[in-house]
């Protein structure tokens, strides 16, 4: 899959690229990720890519030539990788909140192209011309877009074919199918008074699923009952909570 992330801070995702099952996946080739600095695309000396607020006010605004051309450019690299189905995201506060099925969606892209913002974000004019959606990790403000660019490319990577040594571990995460994960234990079986629960002990694979699905049941129900209200029960879960 092809990444190209827009960013001032180029070096910040070597996080992606070196590191646990991105950074796998990225040896593997399974994606492409390039990191384009607007700074190469601005004029002058000091290669300025902020700009003070018309009708004034605090801060800096991101201009928009320079991002503009290396959206041009991300795109390129783009056609020149035959993708052709490649979004332009912008990362920031204003835009909708990231969740599990928009991240599925994201996977049958061809790729992304991530705006990452700084200061007080960038020229409105840049998002209308060039950006396609909008998305935010949460209602607060950082630093800068790079975080949440990160966050959303591990959420996406990590679905990819062959990202995950363990395929199912992904299938049984915690929003893929509206619930929560259960509780996890391993070694050792006593932990400062507290037991790993028997029937993960047992051996009876059938009464294991059913204790996981009632502890997910359970847990998304007491942290996010707004949850339960969207999820699609099968027959033996539904039976399973009557039992």
């Amino acid at each position: 899959m092809f990444f190209a992330v827009i960013t001032l801070f180029p070096e910040m995702f070597e996080a992606i690229t070196a590191y646990g099952i991105s950074g796998r996946a990225a040896k593997r080739e399974l994606i492409q990720l390039h990191c384009i600095n607007p700074r190469d695309f601005a004029e002058g000396n000091y290669r300025r890519v902020d700009e003070r607020p018309f009708g004034g006010g605090p801060g800096m605004v991101m201009m928009a030539e320079p991002l503009a051309q290396a959206i041009q450019h991300a795109k390129q690299l783009a056609k020149q990788a035959g993708c052709t189905d490649v979004p332009v995201v912008y990362m920031s506060p204003q835009g909708q909140t990231l969740h599990e099925t928009a991240v599925q969606n994201f996977v049958s892209y061809d790729g992304l192209i991530v705006l990452c913002g700084r200061y007080e974000g960038v020229d409105e004019r840049l998002i209308q011309r060039y950006v396609d959606q909008e998305w935010s990790i949460g209602d607060y403000v950082l630093s800068g877009g790079e975080l949440p660019a990160m966050v959303l490319l591990d959420s996406i990577i990590r679905k990819l074919p062959n990202a995950m040594s363990d395929e199912q571990s992904a299938v049984q995460d915690s929003f893929v199918d509206g619930l929560l994960d259960c509780p996890q234990y391993t070694k050792p079986d006593l932990f400062e008074g507290l037991a790993v629960p028997e029937v993960l002990k047992s051996g009876h694979h059938a009464n294991i699923e059913k204790w996981r699905f009632l502890q997910r049941y359970q847990r998304t129900m007491q942290r996010r009952p707004e949850l339960v209200e969207q999820v699609e029960l099968s027959q033996q879960q539904k039976k399973w909570l009557k039992d």
